[in-house]
């Protein structure tokens, strides 16, 4: 049976980036990034906006590791020598051998540079050849379509869409796209991936 202790020190980290458990006092390395992009998040639940919001993000994905089912990360871009957001290992299921990758984060002057493509290589080969998962799921609101063609890009299945699935902070109900990666598809997903 797959087993990930989110109470263990987790470091990935290729020439590109560096994921390293995120901790409170990363409050001051995500703020510059939450306050130059102002809309960032605005397709996710928890908004990052203001000090107050940044803070309840942090506490809450602190407190979902402590209870074993994420694990949270901040990004280094080691290019540039700057902290470049967050991601997550998120509803981790040991007895089902799945977990998914979202939360995902990105500084504006970040996208578009290779780097979510690293990341997402160094978060799929640890959980599918470290880990053991059988499957890795993905998810995002409809509306937000560069997620979903990012998804696709590297070669993740949609699978379909639940709608009225998930309360946005203004109240809005959104519908959200999921998609996956099986271990049997790993190969090429990877291939695709390190190009």
């Amino acid at each position: 049976m797959t087993s990930f202790d989110t109470n263990q020190q987790i470091i990935l980290e290729n020439d590109r980036i560096k994921l390293r458990p995120l901790i409170v006092d990363d409050y001051n390395n995500l703020r510059p990034i939450a306050q130059r992009n102002p809309d960032l998040l605005q397709f996710s639940p928890q908004q990052v906006n203001s000090d107050a919001q940044l803070e309840a993000y942090i506490a809450k994905a602190l407190k979902q590791k402590a209870a074993g089912t994420r694990y949270p990360f901040i990004s280094f871009d080691k290019k540039t020598q700057a902290y470049s957001g967050s991601t997550s290992y998120l509803n981790i299921s040991n007895d089902n051998a799945r977990l998914e990758i979202g939360a995902t984060w990105i500084g504006r002057s970040f996208q578009g540079t290779g780097l979510n493509k690293q990341q997402k290589l160094l978060m799929l080969t640890y959980a599918f050849e470290t880990l053991d998962m059988q499957r890795v799921e993905l998810k995002t609101d409809a509306r937000n379509l560069q997620s979903q063609r990012a998804m696709e890009k590297i070669g993740a299945k949609r699978e379909g869409l639940l709608r009225s699935h998930t309360i946005m902070e203004d109240g809005y109900r959104r519908d959200t796209v999921y998609y996956s990666i099986l271990v049997d598809e790993w190969t090429d997903v990877k291939s695709k991936l390190s190009r």
